[in-house]
């Protein structure tokens, strides 16, 4: 849903004679103005368009202003200035509110010139806070991925750090570097050991610019520490935070893993990207772009548009476990052939993902019910890993692709479900044999 930016004042209180009075100064004054006399109206308005200016009353019957100032805040709807109001306040419940997001906080009753140089404050503070644009186009241009854009906007507009997750392959690079605005600094960094040493100096080296933290969930206690220690200083140094992560982050906190207090600071800006499957209406213009890269323009190569259709339907039809990554090796791959290019070459190419999974058996499923979380989680794993050991005959490399774990971590992991395997030869291990992973 579109919503749509207004000049209104928007004047939430349930006091009628309160509303009354500060329209009618600010309509003096040559403000527009909208009232809203409890926390429903208000989030209704703010769901239909973004106002100016909020002024809201903190003590309302149905809904308090400062947990109404949270869900703002939590659903990235807090792109306006806030000024809290109250005739009972207190310093912790001011401090609370300004902590959360607002900008200022006025007492009741409130004084005329006190009221509009707080006014006037406030908007002058939100012209410059233009609100920042963002083009996931690099993705695709599918609604999946428009929503996308539309939430890492709303994370960037209320000054959080954004958490980029997805399967591996959905573009968690390219959606960083679309973050950052033009001409400032952007700094990547593929491992946390930046910040377990020097945060402070990472920092200054990336002041006013943007900071890309990939693959979190692979950081160790020490380098998540330091990555903890960032975050209140985001704001004095002027840098946007991005992280990504393509491993479930919640299942590595729950395995005590991943520091929990950081994810649950961390996604406040959670937004997932979209794999490709959800939207094959985004492949073939990727196919064309992927192949322009791969061909470098080269006028004699064959158009990607003269593809026979059924070998464009399998392309399109794929599962695409690996995403965009996987899509652009394909295409790579075509580009060298050269030759024409038929259904069964693409299967070839994809192997088994160039189906969709099969379905579980519902016996299979029912039984995990029966069990505790972390028991249920296991057993999933075990048939899991079972069934794609067997599919990719324990070619490694490929079973660590489908899973879309680094071989380190699939071991590891095979290990700690005590799921026995063999090492190809032809898999890049380097030796044959047999044992516990």
């Amino acid at each position: 849903m579109t919503v749509a930016t207004s000049q209104d004042i928007l004047i939430v209180d349930d006091e009628v004679g309160i509303r009354e009075l500060l329209s009618e100064i600010l309509q003096d004054e040559g403000y527009r103005v909208a009232l809203a006399e409890n926390a429903h109206q208000a989030r209704a308005y703010r769901q239909r368009q973004q106002p100016a200016l909020v002024l809201l009353d903190i003590w309302m019957p149905d809904t308090d202003g400062v947990t109404l100032l949270r869900e703002w805040g939590a659903s990235g709807q807090l792109t306006m200035p806030v000024v809290m109001m109250s005739g009972h306040g207190t310093v912790e419940t001011a401090v609370e509110a300004t902590r959360i997001g607002a900008i200022d906080f006025l007492e009741k009753p409130i004084g005329l010139a006190k009221l509009l140089s707080t006014i006037a404050r406030a908007l002058k503070s939100a012209a410059v806070r233009e609100p920042r644009r963002v083009s996931l186009a690099a993705l695709g241009t599918a609604q999946p991925v428009r929503d996308a854009e539309r939430a890492v906007e709303q994370v960037l507009a209320a000054r959080k750090p954004l958490l980029l997750l997805g399967e591996s392959g959905t573009g968690h690079d390219a959606a960083a570097r679309a973050v950052a605005a033009p001409g400032t600094p952007f700094v990547s960094i593929a491992g946390g050991s930046r910040l377990a040493t020097n945060p402070i100096a990472l920092l200054e080296e990336v002041r006013e610019g943007t900071l890309y933290c990939a693959e979190i969930g692979h950081y160790s206690k020490v380098e998540q520490k330091g990555l903890a220690f960032l975050l209140p200083k985001l704001e004095k140094y002027e840098t946007t935070l991005v992280c990504a992560s393509a491993e479930p982050l919640g299942n590595l906190a729950a395995e005590g893993k991943f520091d929990a207090a950081l994810l649950s600071q961390l996604s406040v800006g959670a937004v997932m990207l979209p794999p490709l499957r959800t939207r094959r209406e985004d492949i073939p213009p990727l196919i064309e772009r992927f192949w322009r890269e791969a061909t470098r323009g080269d006028p004699s190569a064959p158009l990607l548009a003269a593809l026979p259709p059924p070998a464009l339907g399998a392309l399109t039809g794929a599962h695409w476990p690996g995403n965009l990554e996987q899509l652009a090796n394909v295409v790579a791959n075509l580009a060298l052939v050269r030759a024409e290019v038929t259904p069964d070459h693409v299967k070839r190419l994809l192997g088994e993902s160039a189906q969709a999974p099969q379905a579980v058996a519902p016996e299979i499923t029912s039984r995990f019910f029966e069990l505790p979380l972390r028991e249920a989680r296991e057993a999933f794993e075990r048939i899991y890993f079972e069934q794609l050991l067997g599919r990719e005959q324990s070619n490694m490399s490929r079973v660590a692709e489908k899973a879309g774990l680094e071989r380190t971590h699939l071991y590891r992991k095979l290990k700690q479900l005590n799921i026995r395997f063999s090492r190809r030869i032809d898999d890049g291990s380097g030796g044959s044999g047999s044992g516990t992973g």
